[in-house]
């Protein structure tokens, strides 16, 4: 099985090459030509190129935000097209979804804000693909040496980690192993479609730094105002402070069991490698 990559140097990108040792990357600066003559003999191509999501959003930032996704997105599945890949494997995020909303792939409703138009963007491209396709909705991802949980760590180790706001918010998140399951799953099986990478049982905030606070043996008790974030990040906040309740029912209904289905366990396991 030989696997090209976009996006190849971030958290999910390294750990796609550690599971799957015959990788062609593709570059930022690959023309379509290179790309296409980077495609030969590869059996999968997988998308995950885009500017990080955490960062204060000025308008030119939103411009690299989406001309780095659906740019970069445009010209590989150009590429894609011509080639004999049988799969596609897009990347997107339940930032698709609106806040306050029991989700899953079902869910029509797009989220009215910049992460909504973002996602929706993103796809619509990766469904120009005429290759068999699927699209992951990335939730939290979490797992060591790297993602939100690495820059979680510090405060939360020096005892200063605690809710954001009220905690009420829900919190989608999916373990790093079982994101790679997902993708095994999806090739092994030639799955199709639109998935939520999320695990099945989302947390509130609150549960969350309960969770991650007594994992680490750490008090939990200084509240994180959503002012405070909004100063910060301004509108890019809204990572952080959303409410995404998501639930994974297609890759459940295709065969798909986690690994790492309870934030408890999923917490436990990280720690011990941190």
């Amino acid at each position: 099985m030989k696997i090209a990559l976009t996006g190849a140097s971030g958290f999910v990108g390294s750990a796609l090459q550690e599971q799957f040792k015959e990788c062609v990357i593709i570059e930022r600066d690959d023309d379509e030509a290179r790309i296409l003559h980077k495609l030969n003999g590869v059996d999968v191509v997988i998308n995950l190129a885009g500017a990080p999501i955490i960062k204060r959003w000025s308008d030119p930032y939103k411009k690299i935000l989406l001309s780095s996704r659906i740019e970069s997105t445009q010209r590989l599945v150009r590429a894609v097209n011509q080639s004999s890949v049988s799969l596609f494997i897009s990347t997107s995020a339940i930032g698709i979804y609106p806040d306050d909303t029991h989700c899953d792939e079902t869910c029509t409703a797009i989220a009215d804000d910049f992460l909504g138009e973002l996602a929706q963007k993103w796809e619509a491209q990766a469904l120009r693909c005429i290759k068999p396709t699927s699209i992951l909705r990335f939730g939290v991802i979490l797992g060591k040496n790297g993602g939100a949980l690495e820059q979680m760590l510090t405060p939360f180790r020096w005892g200063v980690g605690g809710i954001i706001g009220d905690g009420k918010m829900m919190m989608s998140w999916i373990h790093l192993d079982d994101l790679m399951g997902i993708y095994r799953h999806i090739i092994d099986k030639q799955l199709t479609g639109i998935y939520n990478a999320t695990a099945p049982n989302p947390v509130s905030n609150y549960t969350f730094t309960k969770a991650l606070g007594k994992a680490l043996h750490r008090p939990t008790l200084i509240p994180i105002p959503e002012f405070a974030l909004r100063i910060m990040y301004g509108e890019a906040a809204s990572v952080l402070t959303g409410s995404k309740e998501v639930y994974p029912r297609k890759i459940l209904d295709a065969g798909y069991v986690f690994s790492y289905p309870d934030i408890k366990s999923a917490l436990a396991q990280i720690l011990t490698q941190i």
